[in-house]
Parts: C-alpha cells; sequence; structure tokens
C-alpha cells in the first residue's frame, strides 16, 4: 500500500471519528441539565388542569367503589381505559380476589329518658343485629383504654359507648390513638358482656355524617354488631349521661358478608430509556368506601399520580427508569390488592428502586422525608432542591411507607413520603362528605409537580437508590 493511500484513508478515519465526536458534543449541548428538565417539568405540572380532570373523570363516571360491588368492576374498567387514553407505554391488570360485604338498612334512635333518631352507620364486616334489631342499656366509656380497663362483666348485656374525640393536626397524628376504638372496640366490648358497640365516628368533623371503616373480629371472641354514630349525636348521648339517668338505645343494623370477589389491581407504565426494568412506583388506592364519592380518599391520590406519570412520559428527554403507576385493589378492607402485588412482585424487589404512595387526600404537600440508604441521599438533595420553589420543605431520611406500599416495604424496598396537610381530611374521610366539590384544583397540580419531581428524580438517578441500613447516630 502507498503512503498516498494509506494517508488517505487515515485522513478519512479521522474525519469519521471528529464527525462522531462532534455529533456527540452537539446532542450533549442539546440536552438541557437534569435540573433544567425536571423544572420545567414540575412547573408544567403546576399549572396543569389533568389531575382535576382525572378526577372529575373518575367521580362522575363511576363514583362511589367500595370493593366487590359493580362500580369496583367498573372503576377497573374505567382506569384500564383512562391509563390507555393517556398513552402509557404499558397497561395491564393483575386479579385480586377477597371475601365480600355488603351494607344495607341501618338505625339507632335513643328510646330513654329522652327520644332522639341518631345518625349512625355500620362498620365494614359488622355482623347484622336480629331483623327486630336490639335494644338495651348503653354503658359509657371514654375510651377503649377505659373498656379494656373496666370490670370483667362490666357491659353485660348493654350496648357499649365509646366517645373518645379524634385530635385535628395537619400530619393527621390523631387517627392512630382514636381508631384504636374503631378496629378493636367490637371485641373488647364482647369481652365484657355486651350485646352491641357504638362508637364516635373517627373524624374531625362537626357535620351530622358518620365515618364508617373496618372493624375487626378475634376468632375465641363472641361476635356483636359496630356502629359509628356522627360526632353531633356522640356530643348529645354525653350531655344525655350528664343526666345520671339510665339511656337506652334500639340498634339495627342489616349488613352481611357476600360471596369471594376477584377485582384487579389496575398498572400502567411509562417505560424508562436506559433501564426500563427498573422501576419507581407509584400510586394510590383505587376502591373506596360506599357513602360518598371517593373524591378525597383516594380519588385523588388516583388522579395526582396518573397526571404525574403522564407529565414524565411525554417529556422530550425522559428519565433512565421506568415509572410505573399502581393502583391498588381494595385497600380499605385490609390492604388486599397491596399484598397481592408483594405476593407477585416481591421476587423482583431489586427492580423495585423505590416508591411513594398518595393517600391522604387532597390537600397541599408542605415536606417530605425518605427512607433509602445514606449514600443516596445526594438524590435526595437534588429532590429538595426541586421542591423548595412548590413550598416543600425536606424533612428527615425516617419515612414511612404510605399503606398500599407497606408490604413491599416490609420486604425491603426505600421509599418517600410525601407529606400532605391532613388538617381537613379526617372531615370528609370515609364519610358522605368525600365529594369532588372539596377538592381545590391548585393543590391537585402541586401535588403532581411535586410527584413529577420525586419520580423522575428518583427515575433518572445514576446510582440505584436502595434502602440500605440507616445509621445511628
Amino acid at each position: 500500500m502507498t503512503k498516498r493511500i494509506k494517508s488517505s484513508i487515515s485522513y478519512k478515519l479521522f474525519g469519521f471519528f471528529s464527525s462522531l465526536i462532534l455529533s456527540a458534543n452537539v446532542w450533549a449541548a442539546a440536552k438541557p441539565a437534569e435540573s433544567d428538565i425536571v423544572s420545567q417539568l414540575r412547573d408544567q405540572a403546576a399549572k396543569s388542569t389533568l389531575p382535576y380532570d382525572i378526577l372529575e373523570s373518575l367521580t362522575t363516571e363511576v363514583g362511589a367503589r367500595m370493593a366487590g360491588t359493580p362500580q369496583d368492576a367498573l372503576a377497573v374498567k374505567w382506569a384500564v381505559d383512562k391509563f390507555k387514553k393517556l398513552g402509557f407505554d404499558k397497561v395491564w391488570t393483575e386479579p385480586v380476589t377477597f371475601d365480600t360485604w355488603i351494607r344495607k338498612h341501618e338505625s339507632a334512635s335513643v328510646t330513654s329518658p329522652f327520644q332522639h333518631e341518631l345518625k349512625i352507620t355500620t362498620l365494614g364486616f359488622s355482623i347484622p343485629t336480629p331483623e327486630s334489631g336490639i335494644e338495651a342499656e348503653v354503658i359509657h366509656f371514654d375510651t377503649i383504654e377505659d373498656l379494656i380497663e373496666s370490670p370483667a362483666d362490666s357491659a353485660k348485656g348493654k350496648i357499649v359507648f365509646i366517645s373518645r374525640k379524634m385530635e385535628r393536626f395537619r400530619s393527621g397524628k390523631g387517627y392512630g390513638p382514636a381508631v384504636k376504638a374503631r378496629n378493636t372496640g367490637a371485641v373488647e366490648a364482647a369481652k365484657k358482656g355486651a350485646v352491641a358497640v357504638i362508637i364516635r365516628s373517627i373524624g374531625t368533623d362537626s357535620h351530622r355524617l358518620p365515618h364508617t371503616g373496618m372493624m375487626r373480629y378475634k376468632e375465641g371472641v363472641k361476635q356483636i354488631p359496630a356502629a359509628a354514630m356522627s360526632n353531633p349525636d356522640a356530643d348529645l348521648m354525653e350531655r344525655i349521661f350528664a343526666r345520671k339517668k339510665p339511656v337506652k338505645i334500639k340498634l339495627r343494623l342489616d349488613s352481611h358478608t357476600g360471596p369471594k370477589y376477584t377485582s384487579h389491581n389496575v398498572i400502567g407504565e411509562m417505560t424508562g430509556r436506559e433501564f426500563p426494568d427498573e422501576k419507581v412506583v407509584i400510586g394510590a388506592h383505587l376502591d373506596s368506601w360506599d357513602l360518598g364519592t371517593g373524591a378525597v380518599d383516594d380519588g385523588a391520590g388516583v388522579a395526582i399520580t396518573m397526571a404525574a406519570a403522564k407529565v414524565i412520559g411525554d417529556a422530550k428527554h425522559r428519565p433512565k427508569r421506568t415509572i410505573r403507576v399502581v393502583l391498588f385493589a381494595n385497600e380499605e378492607q385490609g390492604l388486599v390488592g397491596a399484598k397481592a402485588y408483594a405476593a407477585k412482585h416481591g421476587g423482583d424487589l431489586n427492580n423495585h428502586v423505590t416508591g411513594a404512595e398518595s393517600d391522604f387526600g387532597a390537600g397541599k404537600i408542605y415536606a417530605f422525608a425518605s427512607r433509602v440508604a445514606e449514600d443516596n441521599l445526594a438524590v435526595v438533595s437534588k429532590m429538595a432542591k426541586l421542591m423548595k420553589p412548590l413550598g416543600i420543605e425536606y424533612l428527615n431520611n425516617e419515612a414511612g411507607p404510605g399503606p398500599d406500599l407497606i408490604p413491599m416495604y416490609r420486604l425491603g424496598m426505600s421509599v418517600f413520603s410525601l407529606r400532605q396537610d391532613g388538617t381537613d381530611y379526617f372531615d370528609l374521610h370515609h364519610t358522605a362528605d368525600d365529594t369532588l366539590d372539596k377538592v381545590e384544583p391548585e393543590n391537585l397540580a402541586q401535588n403532581t409537580a411535586a410527584y413529577v419531581v420525586f419520580a423522575y428524580i428518583a427515575a433518572n438517578s445514576e446510582q440505584k437508590i436502595t434502602r440500605g441500613v440507616l445509621k445511628t447516630h
């Protein structure tokens, strides 16, 4: 080969590689910095009406969607159709089978020493009263702890009434102490010989609308009917008891268990550009109780997370990893869909990078927390900087999971908690007042913007986010 030919080949190769380098440099220059991409998507989401539009669709076209009802099936169909209409890359369902419960007639009245109709609701999975109802003297306990500490047979033949008021906090921390009465009231009352239990609603409102919710029986303890009365009626009961006269109530509940039913977790994905098998999970529960239309609990979470993934999926520069939105079945009656998801996907834990769930209404997010390995905290710092314009502060690295992420968290998945202002959440929770008019569109948009920041940064991280072991100091 002559020197001229060699020189010509060398020149062409030099030109070829130079053009590759130039193209790469041009591409790199054309692609904005990650912070610029996320800032733009955040600001876009913060002005969007999409989450409100999704919620309006769910509450109007489906409404209440208690697990195991025809509305449950309609909600699953709605979710599949909505994911597809929004342009998600993959959409599918996974079956979840459970026992059902059917609410029918419910009533209560004070028959002595005065006469009053009471606004009550049956607690989930309560047995019915006899068809003619139960009329009995009422014994009053301030708290579930007072009932537990009372003498054996202290409530024999009586209806137990527990009057503890739930305290209002932005974080919702008053729920845990108060909800013990709903969860275990029937068991503890039955141990003392009661024929039924009625609790003050687990809520912070002053409306004459009782709050439903799940209660539990215990094997080996007699099952008795259980209901909740509205807060104003519970106040009335306390005033009646202050007269120091025997009080009688007539209670009639017509509710019963139904057949087994198969619903579905509904899942939609926006595929990552480099590591499609690795996913960041966001989501909410699709079911609701039957009294309202499930706008706040948890239609808002459904809308927020679907809209956030849509914003990211439509971006010119997608993150490296997949955004997976999971709409869980039957959260209200025991995290049934969440447990089914963990049973199916727990073996793929390594590809579940992290997750966050929206299930605390439609108030603005004011803070967030993480639960990640300490070498991932630089990623969290990026999130904190980009969430600050939304009025969101970083709290700590001690986050717990949302309810439906508990099973995956227990297996070892890292989690984030985006803290919504829940000051008014328990005014509406599990009541007939849980309707669309209580939701502010701008609050949904702010939530969506926060989830966009979290999900994009987590999905685009150079280093995979893990739970790790937290150091103690």
